[in-house]
This record gives structure tokens, C-alpha cells and sequence, in this order.
């Protein structure tokens, strides 16, 4: 298994080019089985996570050709349904929370969905429940097969209704709204995750014949269609890797500009780094974080002790978090990390621990950073990486420490970041690929 050794304190220099949105990546891919018509996605991440997700769809039998690395077109007009109860279909979808994505493009379409018990990041329960009750609203029935593992769903056709789901999930909202835009008559589905990842595959439904409106609030109104088109689309920039470069930036005292990040979807991103005391630059559609020997973490106006936590959008992702606190290490005062959605996301603290940070896990959600100032720098270690975003965040610290760390696991940060190694390597990050 591959790690990286790093050789931190080197201050980083030069532009950056985000990938394609990972989490938007496998919602859009998973659409092209709503037709039989040629689908061409473009700006799509080279990343294991994603690169899975297309191989199933190859396994499925659907007609892939490859353009180049981050483009590709696809045609569902054959798909082989028996795969999706084979063992292979159950290995691999398995391993792949992604897959999960399937089902309700299936179940629109073919009226019949398997979803294996999925896999991905250990971070904590991570249940399906919207999904499936969103699913059942619309008229499918449900079934769990325990003995193989398998979740089973079909209907004689799935009808329109008013849907509340339990939570603004944004993989639960995803997989209703395929489901519903060819179900018979109208849906509304309400508490609807509103992130631009959710808007993104809406505003491409609607390419495709689909007839979606209320796209970016929490109540999407659908008219069921009889067919869908192909249709061309482009992925946008990844705002989690965004944040992650200002966070590197900021740790690093780097000067580093990020190209054409689609600034119009990072307005609470960038607030909640600038809070911390990070200035951010806007440039059209390109950020700048200058070179910052300080930075200080703002406090309310009653003095008391910043606290950043998660909420649905246009909240604070979950999937930055992990950074904020890495790069609250460093700063000029406190702040109190609150993980809501997550009880198992901020256990990779200790590692920051050992590597000479003041941080205090009050419990499984909540972590409380007193900044070193810089007046102590972190120190390397040896570590491994538990999931996508805390591996990227220990990266981070690893660059700005002092001394050589070593990351194992890292096949978790290559699950979510394309070739990370030679884009730091680029900027003069000390970085190296072990295998």
C-alpha cells in the first residue's frame, strides 16, 4: 500500500487548478442510466471514488468511451439488469457509497433497483433511511435481503406525491428527484438538500426533458416525464478541494492562487475561513491567498470563543471541517469545532495531538483548538489517513510541520483528490509517492 513522505516548512509559491466536484461527479454520472441517449460529461475528477462509479456502469453494460481522463460519453441503451444481483455487482458496489446512487434512476426507469450495503468513508453511521422512504412514498416496495446483503426495490410504476424527507440529505435528495422525474404526475418534495450539487444535476435533468422547478430551495416541484434526452454537461469546480487549498495556503504562509474556482457557490466557505483571520482575495473567478505570517481568529462581539460547526446548505459543509480545525492549529486565539452530522469524523485529532497541537475532544462532535501562533510548530510524525477529508487535513499539518511524516493509507486521499502529490510538487511542497 502507497504512503507519502513529506518534508514540511517549505513556503509554497504558484497557481492551482480545482478538479471536478467529486460529490457532484458521481450524483451526474449515475443520471446517464435515465436514458437511452448519448450523455457527454466533462471536468470529471480522475479519482478512485469516481473512476469506480464509471467501471460498475461499464460492468452494467453501458457504453463508455473515454475522451481523455475528465471527459467521457455514455449510452444506457443496453444495460444489463441481471448484474446488479451478481456477486461481482455486490463486491465492488460495496465497497463504493456511491453506487448507491443507482437506484433511483433504476427504479425510474427500469421500476426495479439493488443497492449492497455500502461502503466508503468510517466516519460514522451513515444510514439510508431518506433514501428508502423517499422511495417508498413514490410507490416502490421495499425489501432487505440480510443473507446476501442487498437491498431490493421495485414497483408497477412509481406515481408523484408530496414527499417530505426526514433530513436535507444530499445523496437522499439526489436519488429521489431521478426517481421521481418519470414517475406518473407531480412531485413535491420538500426539507430538499439546496447544495449546488444538488442544483447542478436538477439544472442537467432539465437539459435532458426533465421538468424540475424550485431549483436551489428546499422545495422541489417535479413534473413527471415519459422519456429523457441525452444531453452535455460540465461538472463544476470542487469546492471541498478549494477549501482545502486556502487552508494549505494559510498553514503553510504560502502564496497561492486558485483558477477559475466558481466563486458565485463559495460565499460561506470563504466567510468561515476568513474568520479565522485568512485573507482571501477575489479576482473574477480566480482566489488569491497571499503570503500571512498571523493569522487571528475573530471572537463575538461579546468576546466569547468562535464556534464553526456543519449545516445544510447554504451552511457550513461537513466536509471542510476537518480543515478548519487543522488550520486553527496554527492561528491566534480559539475556536470550538462543532461535528454535528458525524460522531466518528473528528477522532483524527490525536494525530494532530501528536504532533504537538492544543486541541481538546470534549466529545465525538465537539473539539476545542487554542492556536499555537506559530510560537511552536508542529512536529512530524508517522500517521495514517482514516478518511478522505481528515487525510487531506494531516497532509496539511505533515506540510506545514517541522521534519519529515509519513501518511500510509493514503488510496483515502486519492479516493477524493487527483493527483495531489504532483499538483503540490508543482507549487515546491516536498512530497513524495512511496509505494
Amino acid at each position: 500500500m502507497a504512503s507519502f513522505e513529506v518534508r514540511g516548512g517549505k513556503r509554497l509559491k504558484g497557481s492551482i487548478v480545482p478538479q471536478g466536484a467529486k460529490n457532484e461527479a458521481l450524483q451526474i454520472i449515475s443520471a446517464v442510466l435515465l436514458t437511452d441517449e448519448l450523455v457527454t460529461i466533462s471536468n470529471i475528477p480522475d479519482i478512485i471514488d469516481v473512476n469506480n462509479l464509471i467501471e460498475l456502469l461499464e460492468e452494467m453494460n453501458v457504453k463508455v468511451e473515454r475522451i481523455d481522463r475528465h471527459k467521457c460519453t455514455f449510452q444506457a441503451d443496453d444495460v444489463d439488469l441481471n448484474y446488479l444481483r451478481s456477486e461481482d455487482f455486490k463486491s465492488k458496489g460495496g465497497r463504493l457509497r456511491g453506487s448507491v446512487m443507482f437506484a433511483g434512476p433504476m427504479l425510474g426507469r427500469f421500476k426495479k433497483a439493488f443497492i449492497p450495503k455500502p461502503g466508503g468513508d468510517k466516519i460514522g453511521r451513515r444510514r439510508l433511511d431518506t433514501h428508502i422512504e423517499g422511495f417508498k412514498k413514490l410507490g416502490a416496495e421495499f425489501t432487505y435481503y440480510a443473507e446476501d446483503g442487498f437491498y431490493y426495490f421495485s414497483t408497477v410504476g412509481l406515481k408523484g406525491k408530496y414527499v417530505l424527507l426526514d433530513e436535507p440529505s444530499v445523496t437522499g435528495t439526489a436519488n429521489v428527484v431521478m426517481a421521481a422525474v418519470m414517475a406518473q404526475g407531480s412531485s413535491v418534495i420538500y426539507n430538499a438538500a439546496c447544495e449546488p450539487y444538488v442544483q447542478q444535476l436538477c439544472k442537467m435533468l432539465n437539459k435532458m426533458g426533465a421538468k424540475i422547478s424550485g431549483i436551489g430551495s428546499n422545495m422541489l416541484v417535479i413534473e413527471g416525464v415519459e422519456k429523457l434526452n441525452g444531453t452535455t454537461h460540465r461538472i463544476q469546480p470542487d469546492m471541498i478541494e478549494i477549501g482545502s487549498f486556502i487552508g494549505l495556503a494559510a498553514m503553510t504562509q504560502s502564496d497561492i492562487t486558485i483558477k477559475n474556482a466558481g466563486v458565485e457557490n463559495l460565499s460561506v466557505i470563504i466567510e468561515k475561513f476568513s474568520q479565522l483571520g485568512i485573507r482571501i482575495e477575489l479576482s473574477g473567478d480566480d482566489i488569491h491567498i497571499p503570503e500571512q505570517e498571523i493569522y487571528e481568529i475573530e471572537t463575538y462581539l461579546d468576546g466569547g470563543i468562535l464556534t464553526i460547526y456543519d449545516h445544510p446548505w447554504p451552511g457550513f459543509t461537513p466536509d471542510l471541517l476537518s480543515i478548519i480545525l487543522v488550520v486553527a492549529t496554527q492561528a491566534k486565539g480559539a475556536v470550538l469545532i462543532h461535528q454535528k452530522m458525524f460522531e466518528s469524523r473528528l477522532f483524527f485529532v490525536d494525530k494532530l495531538i501528536d504532533m504537538g497541537a492544543q486541541i481538546i475532544l470534549c466529545d465525538p462532535h465537539r473539539a476545542s483548538i487554542i492556536g499555537l501562533e506559530r510560537k511552536h510548530k508542529l512536529r512530524g510524525i508517522n500517521m495514517s489517513s482514516p478518511d478522505i477529508r481528515a487525510g487531506v487535513a494531516l497532509l496539511i499539518a505533515a506540510l506545514s510541520a517541522e521534519g519529515k511524516s509519513t501518511i500510509q493509507n493514503i488510496d483515502q486521499i486519492d479516493r477524493g483528490y487527483q493527483y495531489i502529490d504532483q499538483r503540490l510538487q508543482a507549487l515546491g511542497a516536498d512530497i513524495k509517492r512511496v509505494e
